[in-house]
């Protein structure tokens, strides 16, 4: 499929080049340029920020080559971070798409040359070559606005290629500028099409190539490798739209709605650009990494109501993994889905921080090996992580865990009802808990120890129980009814976790009904008392 749609993008902007109404649309392609609103210039902001931390060039893109008509991909980048004797690094990956080799090669780097008003990069690599990055010049010496020349070299693989932007830049936030994570600030723009010729030396093999890339430019106070995770994807579209798209998650694995954590930018048509945090990630699959340290989502689903925006964004292969200076996926991946009700296909790059891990659970009740069935079995997820959400079976044995039966499956709530069990008081049984991720690479689970059964759940049969209580599961009203009349009962409700929620003194004789519409759904416990009598029960809220 990959390469039915690299072609159809290759035809459909030489198509566009061709077309003289794209020609007189490009007033935006001189320097200086400023675009409306923004607070970023060019060629001077193309250039090195010396005050700025952090800042960093990155081109990636897809490629034909000419005589073999394989399909590779590249994706290079120069980083501006002093450390240890150095002036930053290199990044330099390149891939065989329609094979899955992949070739990647970090070195850090001295710049003899990093431009304040332009891009002219002369990277002096560690053990190895001279790499440049520069803009294109005219006959007069004079640089060609938003054309580039690029050379990457390392043993047995370069690269060496010119590059044109097709689109004015698209200005991330609007003016460019925007707070990132829980403390960082960057200046932001991607330059979202652009034409590549040039050749490529792949496994000693070389030949001419051309295709379309990408480019970020980021510069500020944000940094990769300070541990604040993201996954990153920038997305070309048949249509035309371009979207670049981030989600930074915080040391809860969370991503709030702001554009601190997750960004949309689109690049919808030349007169239309906007940033947005109003739209949805759901991570379909997941693979581990060969010595299984790592485990990266590999297939999305996308969802926006701007423009109607709904994508399956897969990578294409899965060990694109880069190990220094820090671990991190960068592949090519293939796009599906509509836009404004409209079939589109697409490709891009995904660049991935985020590392999933296997669910971690622990068994809240029963605790004791002891288990009174009027109350719910509930666990507790030690790790959550809002881009992996979870499914859990529970299942039960009462042959020594020999075999198991399951009770309930895919269950989304961490807590189960279990409404006539076949079990009885003075029974024993074990408990197990599975939980997984939406694919199952994600899993675990966990066993109970021992469980002795001290109160049938049918409450009367058990000939001792005190205390009725309907409907449970409930959401709104709950009914305690005692088998004794009491004069004067003290109630309270009491979360999972301990914490009081309410509590109240009640007169009357054997009947309390109790309002529990403003609880969140989940598993709470009431506990009634007086001078001479303590009962504790659990009811679930749904």
């Amino acid at each position: 499929m990959l390469y039915n749609i690299h072609e159809k993008f290759i035809l459909f902007w030489i198509l566009i080049i061709l077309t003289s109404s794209y020609s007189t649309a490009q007033t935006w392609k001189t320097y200086p340029y400023t675009p409306a609103g923004s607070i970023i210039s060019f060629p001077a902001d193309e250039g090195w920020h010396p005050d700025e931390p952090v800042e960093w060039w990155y081109i990636s893109g897809h490629l034909i080559g000419e005589a073999t008509n394989n399909h590779y991909s590249f994706m290079i980048s120069y980083f501006h971070s002093p450390k240890s004797g150095f002036d930053g690094f290199r990044i330099f990956n390149l891939s065989n798409d329609d094979t899955g080799q992949f070739f990647t090669d970090v070195m850090p780097v001295n710049y003899n040359i990093l431009a304040k008003d332009s891009v002219n990069i002369q990277a002096q690599i560690f053990l190895g070559d001279i790499e440049t990055w520069t803009n294109k010049t005219d006959s007069n010496g004079q640089n060609i606005p938003f054309e580039y020349v690029l050379s990457a070299k390392s043993k047995n693989y370069d690269l060496n290629m010119e590059v044109i932007s097709l689109k004015q830049p698209l200005i991330i936030a609007d003016s460019g500028f925007l707070y990132q994570g829980e403390g960082s600030y960057t200046y932001y723009y991607s330059q979202t099409r652009n034409t590549v010729e040039g050749t490529i030396t792949f496994d000693n093999t070389t030949e001419v190539v051309t295709g379309i890339s990408w480019i970020d430019r980021q510069y500020g106070s944000f940094n990769p490798s300070d541990g604040e995770n993201y996954e990153w994807f920038c997305v070309q579209l048949s249509n035309g739209m371009d979207l670049n798209i981030y989600n930074l998650f915080t040391n809860n694995n969370e991503t709030p709605d702001n554009l601190r954590y997750k960004m949309m930018a689109v690049f919808k048509d030349s007169l239309n650009q906007f940033t947005t945090y109003n739209y949805k990630i759901e991570r379909l699959a997941f693979h581990y990494m060969p010595d299984s340290l790592r485990c990266y989502s590999q297939k999305w689903k996308l969802t926006s109501p701007d423009e109607n925006i709904d994508l399956i964004i897969t990578t294409l292969h899965n060990n694109s993994e880069v190990l220094l200076p820090f671990r991190f996926y960068e592949g090519t991946t293939t796009i599906t889905g509509t836009v404004n009700g409209i079939a589109v296909t697409g490709e891009g790059f995904s660049e991935l921080l985020h590392s999933y891990e296997k669910p971690d659970i622990a068994l809240t009740n029963p605790s004791e090996g002891y288990w009174d069935f009027s109350t719910a079995v509930t666990w507790q997820l030690n790790n959550p992580d809002n881009g992996r959400p979870l499914k859990y079976d529970i299942a039960y044995s009462i042959d020594q865990k020999l075999s198991f039966t399951t009770i309930q499956q895919a269950l989304t709530d961490t807590f189960f009802l279990w409404n006539d069990p076949p079990v009885s008081a003075g029974d024993s049984c074990w408990l197990k808990i599975t939980a997984y991720s939406i694919d199952t690479t994600l899993l675990s689970y966990i066993t109970s120890p021992k469980i002795s059964i001290t109160t049938s759940v049918n409450g009367p049969a058990a000939g001792n129980e005190l205390i009725l209580l309907y409907p449970n599961p409930t959401n709104q009203i709950l009914t305690i009814e005692l088998k004794k009349k009491y004069t004067q009962l003290n109630y309270q409700i009491i979360d999972i976790k301990g914490q009081l929620i309410f509590q109240k003194q009640a007169i009357t004789d054997n009947k309390i009904v109790v309002d529990v519409s403003s609880l969140k759904p989940g598993v709470y416990y009431l506990r009634i008392s007086n001078s001479s009598l303590e009962i504790v029960r659990g009811f679930v809220v749904r």
